[in-house]
């Protein structure tokens, strides 16, 4: 929601140079992040199965020896940091001199409060273990609010990339602090001592999170890149890829919020061997994030240009609707494997599939620059469209076939993860293709039209898109106690 509500004010309040700079500020101190080698996830999963286990000592040792590891990572993010700085202006060439200085001294803050956060992720990691996200959820969400208001402020009296970096900083600083108090008060009586930093747990670690490191590397290949791409291509769209990129990650943000939840549960299921149970979660948790990623994307598709308009203004949504589309469509395939990959990490099955991540990472990466070289900001986000096509191929033909503890055949995962909801939306897409096509119209009809299709959607969601058990939980949900017992032979 903040990556949503806060580009308006930015965009209006910055010069396009200076909204592409903060950027790039943000997208390349967020390369930090990676450092976490997957440590974070693997705190959440074995903190789960050895509470499963009720191996408590297990647990501490890892979590100790997870928070030595990260402390390490954290000085390595901090010289990183210091050497990005220094070979910015080579890098971004044509970045205006102004800007030059105080972006090399926001990315040294805000680089540097994440080197300083990472082994504070330890603490996340372990109540994610212990499903007690919403604590984690209520420090982070209140600290990406309170960093957007403080942004705003700054921006609206003058202040300088520098001045926003310190904000960003300071923030994230305090939140850290935030889930060192809370972790000892709600820590479950989990305990972090150098005394329990362990060798052979070093191992365990190790063996789970190289796959994961892989996965990370992959992902900066896909996700991490860029926007840097686009400016040391071109500059002057940095600003426009940066506000289409923002609708991305609004999704991927509620994708890994919403199926993030997957890796705890999985762990506990994968220690008592249901792997039926865990095929038909994959095949269920598919098909919903398909449902969310067509709501959220099709809109943007169809109405880019006038979405953007509205939100960050007409200069933004002549320059940025094409690149936004292609953005989109790359997204919506991408993504829809995040269910998978959640099952994946929690069954602790991700290390026999590294192969296709790399395939996606750098088949994005080798089309992005070539593209980026001949067509600028749009080139980019086609990479970004070729590498999730791969991608997803590469799930299908190499990486199913190698997670034997999920047990879903490729026909049923496809059926009922991909087709079913694709074939739901169509009815609002065949709507609009004859209003526009077709039936003739006039601007006043435009929205009768969508209450319709969006009518006619919502109804063969209902009863194609949900089982007859599914349908009678919604109902008894809100309410409705008798539940609904027709097409029940959907199946």
């Amino acid at each position: 929601m903040v990556a949503i509500a806060l580009p308006p004010f930015l965009t209006r309040l910055m010069t396009a140079d200076a909204y592409g700079a903060w950027s790039l500020v943000l997208q390349i101190s967020a390369i930090v992040g990676y450092l976490d080698f997957g440590i974070q996830t693997a705190v959440g999963r074995f903190v789960a199965g050895a509470n499963e286990r009720r191996d408590f000592e297990y647990r501490d040792r890892i979590v100790s020896t997870s928070f030595a590891a990260l402390s390490v990572a954290g000085v390595l993010g901090i010289i990183g940091s210091i050497g990005i700085a220094a070979f910015l202006p080579n890098i971004f060439r044509q970045m205006p001199a102004t800007l030059v200085g105080d972006a090399r001294v926001a990315v040294l803050l805000v680089a540097g409060s994440l080197a300083v956060g990472l082994p504070a992720s330890v603490f996340y990691g372990i109540f994610l273990g212990l499903q007690r996200n919403e604590i984690p959820a209520a420090v982070i969400g209140g600290s990406r609010i309170i960093s957007a208001i403080g942004l705003i402020f700054v921006v609206r009296h003058g202040g300088s990339l520098v001045s926003m970096g310190i904000a960003v900083a300071a923030v994230n600083l305090a939140s850290y602090l935030i889930q060192y108090l809370l972790f000892r008060r709600l820590g479950d009586e989990t305990r972090v001592s150098r005394r329990l930093v362990s060798r052979a747990v070093s191992r365990d670690l190790l063996n789970y999170c190289t796959s994961l490191t892989v996965w990370s590397f992959a992902t900066l290949l896909v996700m991490g890149l860029d926007l840097t791409l686009v400016g040391f291509f071109d500059f002057r769209s940095v600003a426009y890829y940066a506000v289409a990129a923002t609708f991305i990650t609004f999704i991927l943000g509620l994708q890994n919020a919403l199926f993030g939840a997957l890796i705890p549960v999985s762990a506990v299921m994968e220690a008592r061997e249901s792997t039926t149970e865990l095929g038909k979660i994959l095949v269920s948790a598919t098909r919903y994030g398909m449902f969310l990623l067509l709501a959220s994307g099709v809109p943007l598709l169809i109405f880019a240009r006038p979405i953007l308009a509205a939100w960050v203004g007409p200069d933004y949504g002549s320059h940025a609707s094409l690149i936004l589309q292609v953005l989109v469509i790359a997204n919506i395939i991408r993504l829809s494997a995040v269910p998978y990959a959640m099952l994946l990490v929690g069954t602790g099955q991700q290390r026999l599939v590294i192969v296709s991540p790399l395939i996606e990472g750098f088949s994005n990466l080798l089309i992005s620059v070539i593209a980026g070289a001949l067509w600028g900001a749009v080139g980019v986000a086609f990479g970004t469209l070729v590498g999730s096509t791969v991608g997803i191929l590469c799930n299908f033909v190499y990486n199913m076939p190698r997670s034997t503890k999920i047990a879903a055949t490729r026909i049923n995962y496809f059926v009922n993860g991909y087709l079913r909801p694709l074939i739901c939306v169509s009815p609002f897409l065949l709507v609009l293709f004859l209003r526009r096509n077709v039936i003739a119209w006039t601007p006043d009809s435009e929205i009768p039209y969508l209450i319709f299709a969006t009518a006619l959607t919502l109804i063969v969601i209902w009863r194609l898109g949900f089982s007859a058990d599914e349908r009678r939980s919604i109902l008894s949900s809100v309410g409705f106690e008798s539940g609904d017992r027709a097409g029940t032979n959907l199946y």
